[in-house]
């Protein structure tokens, strides 16, 4: 017996079940879920997404037993539907569409009317009474087949459809009659001859291998492997395949189609929320095509339907305890589904939905916690239009997708990923979005289109993203070649500044003002329940007391990364540092470092204040001396008339702090054992602060953290240097504050000699900006060159800068660990390079053991989810 490769549903019962989504995608799951419990499904069958899997690793052959049991399922088809495939009576046509284990609308491929050719349409006029059905369902397959299976380009349909309509003066394809649809046919056929060297193929088994094999390629098409990669779904998953009876929304005036959500997908409320078209197929509402009508509507033009719906959503909710995007046909105003999977939605929706299912006790606490994407949570923290804005839009459209975004408009995709690589922020317009346009998408700030609904491809892709989108706006006349629009009077070219208004649907010219929300009502509420269940610290990199400010209001349990380079460049104090560069000995460095001390004092006592009660681990000075000293001659003499400092003397010393490599040169601790007064000063600066306010009743709590240390005698050297410092301060105030000194884990030599550090250090932070650089061997200033390719090609999975390289970096992570606590048991471990904001390195940061992660400010409550949901799933 070979393997089972297709599955089948009807009859009311189905060889699958809702949690064969791996086995058989998300879509074959629904189908077969929904016919277990009693749903309207047109029978079909599924074949699995390891067939998929299988046929790749077979040259793109079928697997052995795979074209039999498709053979099996298509009789058991045609003995539950009463029809054949082929016959010229009465045919049984199919859809043949394609499902992965999670949603990727648009991006695989879709055949509908599958089994007609030019005889079996005269038996489907015939045998429905309806010859302009027929007709219009057999052009609407030649194009789709055209398109899908045999590459031919959507357009050179589309133009004949165009002229047909002009030449009869009707603006619908629904006004064109039987024989209008006929002469499309004969003219689709040609195109297909012309453009392939081969007739239209009219063998319907032979239609159907093609359109199988056609959705298995889909898998491996550009736009689906962009979306796998922005979405980090694995590349060897594959796709199904449901091979399903058509039933027909395009039969006339008691026939329709759409596609809708158990509540709104923007907002979250609880609402039945989507969109149909009378008289059309599926692809007319998902494509942007014709203009749908709000679900509403159906209410008093189908009521009997309508009624049958509302039914089956509320079944359907109730039954998976979460949103579902469903699509449906109603023929001769019977209703029949086609689809239900778990809707996608914005975060302010996520939020809402998991909130109220909660209150509504549909699902438990961890289960709305885990309804939340930590990945979707950015968006809530999206930028807004400022309310005291004063501006006046030019057009409106549905606000599809929420937030605000300000950029240059370009109209194709190809522009808008190359003008943001060179740092421009853009905003895609477009007539309507297509599939192909996945990566402009991504790169724009946001996505405003002509035509399609709430449920178009833009709308719908727009939110997985977190793009804010305004789609359907009608009022704006796209010219894609003149790479401009117009709307009442204006002419935006490309590079003209827009901004749009994902949550009104308002279109502004030129640029308005922006501004951050805040943490409030349910996710606050939402977040607290995170915080139940995580394990894990969330700190904050700041700098500034606004910084610090911020990260506190958004939850932060500390600082885990003050950088007191920054705090060198302010104002007057980076004369005096200069100053101290430029300095011939100890006394005329010491001297420097006075005029310095008293603003970095005043900076840490504004970071223990905002900070009060809670952890500030402060990083000594770490870049090298040469970032500090300007570089070209231009600058050089700035400097020197600003400073009164030589030009001879600054331009020599740049020449003699230049290094060929300072990444990897004089800096971190490595400044401190050569001048040990800089280090010495910054004591004294975060030792005084601390005991001031400490008099004053505040409760402080110094760490002190020493970085790029790669042998323990580093540390050892400078952490008596500071402990003398806290001893001199403590005793001269008369206050003790209680403090601890650690270092930063960043070079591969520190994590391998973890124990030997451990004896000196209270806490080891991971700095894996630079571990990952240090032990790639790459730098991150220069790898944008060639990372992207790496990424492409599998070599990484993700870049290493963004998400950590848990097999390499990931190691040595787990080693100083496990080294550092083999010598002191309680030794605190955090990590604060950028990975501590990204969720799937937060989850690695759990299995390693670590106390905390740190991350920017504004990623906070991201990194509060991902904890948890790390957490939660780690059990």
């Amino acid at each position: 017996m070979s393997k089972k490769w297709v599955y089948f549903f009807g009859n009311g019962k189905a060889e699958g079940k809702g949690t064969d989504k791996e086995l058989l995608g998300g879509k074959g799951a629904g189908l077969a879920e929904m016919t277990n419990i009693s749903i309207p499904v047109p029978p079909g069958f599924t074949i699995t997404t390891e067939a998929c899997v299988e046929y790749y690793s077979n040259n793109q052959q079928y697997p052995a037993g795979l074209a039999d049991q498709m053979l099996e399922a298509m009789t058991k088809l045609e003995a539950a539907v009463g029809k054949k495939f082929g016959d010229i009576s009465s045919p049984l046509l199919v859809s043949v569409r394609s499902g992965a284990r999670v949603s990727m609308p648009g991006m695989m491929d879709t055949v509908l009317n599958l089994g007609l050719n030019d005889e079996t349409v005269k038996g489907l006029a015939s045998s429905s009474g309806n010859e302009r059905f027929a007709y219009d369902s057999y052009r609407r397959f030649i194009q789709m087949f055209g398109d899908v299976v045999l590459g031919v380009g959507h357009g050179k349909f589309e133009r004949l459809l165009s002229d047909l309509k002009k030449s009869k003066n009707v603006d619908e394809d629904t006004k064109l009659e039987a024989a209008d649809l006929k002469k499309l046919v004969e003219q689709y056929k040609d195109v297909v001859s012309t453009e392939t060297g081969r007739n239209f193929p009219q063998e319907p088994k032979e239609q159907l291998k093609l359109a199988v094999n056609a959705v298995f390629e889909s898998w491996n098409n550009q736009r689906a492997k962009t979306y796998r990669k922005i979405n980090k779904i694995p590349h060897e998953w594959g796709t199904g395949v449901n091979v399903q009876a058509m039933v027909f929304g395009n039969m006339g005036n008691d026939c329709g189609t759409g596609v809708a959500f158990t509540r709104n997908p923007s907002t979250g409320d609880k609402e039945f929320f989507g969109e149909f078209l009378i008289n059309a197929q599926g692809e007319d509402v998902v494509a942007g095509i014709r203009t749908p009508n709000p679900i509403v509507e159906l209410k008093s033009i189908m009521p009997e339907a309508f009624a049958q719906l509302e039914q089956v959503y509320q079944t359907l909710e109730k039954h998976y305890k979460d949103v579902q995007d469903i699509e449906f046909t109603i023929e001769k105003n019977k209703l029949y589904m086609l689809q239900t999977r778990s809707g996608k939605r914005t975060a302010k929706a996520a939020v809402k939905i998991a909130y109220d299912m909660f209150k509504e006790g549909l699902i438990d606490k961890k289960t709305a916690v885990l309804r939340v994407a930590p990945q979707q949570v950015d968006q809530l923290l999206h930028p807004m239009i400022d309310p005291k804005s004063s501006y006046d839009s030019v057009a409106k459209g549905l606000p599809a997708s929420p937030g605000a975004a300000v950029g240059k408009a370009v109209f194709t995709a190809e522009e808008a990923e190359s003008w943001a690589q060179r740092g421009e922020a853009v905003i895609l317009v477009r007539k309507e979005t297509s599939p192909e346009d996945i990566g402009g998408m991504h790169a724009a700030q946001g996505i405003l289109t002509a035509t399609g609904g709430m449920t178009s491809h833009a709308a719908v892709v727009a939110r997985g993203m977190g793009k804010c989108c305004v789609a359907g706006c009608g009022s704006i006349n796209i010219d894609e070649k003149g790479k401009k629009f117009t709307v009442g009077g204006h002419l935006i070219k490309e590079g003209d500044f827009i901004t749009i208004n994902g949550t009104t649907g308002e279109v502004i010219l030129g640029q308005i003002e922006l501004i951050e929300p805040s943490l409030s009502g349910e996710f606050a509420e939402i977040l607290t329940w995170a915080d139940e269940f995580r394990t894990l610290g969330v700190r904050a990199n700041a700098d500034t007391p606004h910084d610090a400010q911020v990260a506190r209001d958004f939850g932060a349990q500390g600082i885990g990364l003050c950088r007191t380079e920054h705090m060198f460049f302010d104002g007057d104090r980076i004369d005096a540092v200069r100053e101290m560069i430029l300095a011939s000995d100890v006394d005329g460095r010491k001297k420097a470092l006075e005029k310095v001390k008293p603003y970095q004092r005043e900076d840490f006592e504004g970071l223990f204040k905002v900070m009060e009660g809670l952890p500030v681990t402060i990083r000594l000075l770490d870049p090298p001396l040469h970032e500090f000293i300007p570089h070209t001659d231009e600058d050089v003499q700035k400097v020197s008339k600003a400073s009164g400092i030589a030009f001879d003397a600054l331009k020599r010393k740049a020449q003699e702090l230049h290094e060929f490599n300072p990444m990897l040169g004089h800096r971190g601790c490595r400044l401190a054992v050569t001048f040990p007064e800089i280090y010495e000063m910054q004591a004294y600066a975060i030792f005084e602060a601390a005991c001031k306010l400490k008099k004053e009743g505040a409760n402080v709590i110094p760490e002190v953290m020493i970085p790029l240390v790669g042998h323990y005698k580093e540390l050892e050297e400078l952490k008596e240097l500071v402990d003398n410092v806290a001893a001199e301060v403590m005793d001269k105030t008369g206050v003790k504050v209680d403090y601890l000194v650690g270092t930063m884990i960043e070079l591969p030599r520190a994590a391998l000699t973890a124990d030997e550090i451990a004896a000196h250090a209270q806490f080891f932070s991971f700095g894996t900006n630079d571990l990952t650089q240090t032990t790639l061997g790459i730098s991150r200033d220069d790898a944008g060159k060639f990372l992207p390719q790496y990424v492409e090609k599998g070599i990484f999975k993700e870049d290493p800068f963004v998400s950590i390289d848990q097999s390499g970096v990931g190691q040595l992570v787990e080693m100083g660990v496990a080294k550092g606590r083999s010598v002191r048991k309680e030794l605190k471990t955090g990590i604060c390079g950028e990975h501590g904001g990204d969720p799937d390195s937060i989850a690695f940061c759990q299995k390693a053991g670590l106390n905390y992660v740190s991350c920017s400010p504004y990623r906070v409550p991201v990194a509060r989810l991902a904890a948890a949901h790390a957490a939660l799933k780690g059990k």
